[in-house]
């Protein structure tokens, strides 16, 4: 049967080698899809886990309103990157409903008020699509007050 001269193995250059002399792709290197990103300030390393999460707190808004937020901030309560995010959308859709509630009542009375609150719902969004791409890069983005009313703190 007729075989492949077989190769010498080469060991790879010093700076690829493992601590303890182990080769590239050993049991002490990081899994592929498990990198982490390191943010400024207080947070630390970012997992995947935390991104994905942190960005559900914006998306989810778009089909459940403020129940995705809230379920963010109780299901990572312990992370505080996913938490930040999730405070900040959660007081997104807090003033959202309290926008259409009140100017909704409002409208009832002056027809042009409606306008308000439709024209504050194309801002929320903007900005649900701002944050959210920022918290999946791992990154916070401060959204304004006036979108954001600061009713839970981070």
């Amino acid at each position: 049967m007729w075989q492949q001269p077989q190769q010498p193995q080469q060991q790879p250059p010093p700076h690829q080698q493992q601590p303890g002399g182990g080769a590239p792709g050993g049991w002490q290197q990081q899994p592929q899809g498990g990198h982490t990103a390191q943010i400024p300030g207080h947070f630390g390393p970012v997992t995947d886990d935390e991104r994905t999460w942190s960005l559900m707190a914006y998306v989810g808004q778009f089909l459940v309103s403020a129940i995705a937020p809230a379920i963010v901030y109780v299901g990572k309560a312990r992370s505080p990157f996913a938490r930040k995010h999730a405070v900040q959308g959660l007081n997104m859709s807090l003033a959202s409903i309290a926008v259409w509630f009140v100017f909704g009542l409002l409208s009832l009375a002056i027809e042009v008020l409606i306008w308000v609150p439709l024209l504050f719902t194309a801002v929320v969004m903007f900005f649900l699509v701002y944050a959210g791409r920022a918290a999946n890069r791992g990154e916070f983005r401060r959204v304004p007050s006036a979108v954001a009313w600061p009713l839970l703190k981070k």
